[in-house]
């Protein structure tokens, strides 16, 4: 994604390093909100009516929502997620992972906005049921992204459901899909607009692109061990910096050949131009 690419040279130094962390603490200041004063989360949801009329805090409040009434569930739920929003950080970049989140966040309230359009325009002005489209909206479905995004980066990852039953990234990643789809489907056309949009950055970031799996913990052990490969200059008989590991020949027997290590095989072998191709890749015992 050369867009993103060109986004993060430009814009990487204002990334927010930990930012799962200050989400996390956002759902823990709402909870605390909650127990203090339950009426005061009415004043909070994302209301596109309020916002329109003036509360236009709401953009940010919305956020404060917690994800859980539970204590024990909530601080299992921040747990869980502190660990895969570092992880994603670690494995994409804090930039990237800050695009990834504020993008989730800004889907979701332009889609918030979008169904009130779509509601005003139907109904031909502003109905009850408008004003608490806020309640749909909420950062539940941009944990869900969280979650099938390091799903699917790390797909074989081992998890003990319920602290008991081991279980598979992967599988439960599909589990939560297949639920999220019959969600999608069972929903009336406003609930699906709230779906939609609040996963938006996971479509985005994964199906519609290629190279997601350039992010796969292989993936990077694979580049970084070849990159190790490639450091290690050795040298040759005679003072030679390339040998090919099938003919033998050397930059010193022909200067003009040029030579590359092979990515696929296991340890430090270099080929030159006629054998990079046509070799055998070589495997350790």
């Amino acid at each position: 994604m050369n867009w993103l690419n060109k986004m993060e040279r430009k814009l990487g130094r204002y990334a927010v390093p930990n930012l799962i962390l200050y989400l996390i603490g956002a759902y823990m200041i709402g909870f605390v909100l909650y127990r203090i004063t339950p009426g005061i989360l009415d004043y909070l949801v994302l209301s596109p009516y309020h916002i329109l009329h003036g509360q236009v805090w709401r953009l940010v409040t919305w956020i404060l929502m917690p994800t859980d009434s539970n204590l024990i569930f909530l601080l299992i739920m921040a747990l869980l997620y502190y660990q895969l929003g570092t992880a994603l950080e670690r494995t994409w970049g804090t930039f990237r992972f800050n695009v990834y989140i504020f993008s989730g966040i800004l889907f979701t309230v332009i889609g918030a906005f979008l169904l009130y359009a779509i509601m005003f325009v139907i109904y031909g002005g502003v109905t009850y049921g408008m004003l608490s489209i806020g309640y749909g909206f909420s950062t539940n479905y941009i944990n869900m992204s969280i979650f099938l995004a390091f799903a699917l980066t790390y797909p074989e990852m081992q998890v003990m459901l319920m602290f008991v039953i081991p279980v598979k990234m992967k599988w439960m990643a599909a589990v939560y899909g297949i639920l999220t789809i019959l969600q999608f489907v069972e929903s009336g056309w406003a609930g699906r607009i709230s779906i939609f949009m609040s996963l938006l950055n996971f479509i985005i970031f994964f199906l519609s692109t290629r190279d997601f799996r350039r992010y796969s913990p292989h993936e990077i052990h694979r580049r970084q061990q070849f990159k190790a490969q490639t450091r290690r200059s050795a040298v040759y008989p005679g003072g030679a910096q390339h040998k090919c590991a099938v003919c033998g020949r050397t930059d010193l027997d022909d200067p003009t050949l040029e030579f590359r290590f092979c990515s696929k095989c296991e340890g430090n072998y270099e080929y030159c131009q006629d054998h990079l191709f046509t070799h055998q890749h070589k495997r350790n015992a």
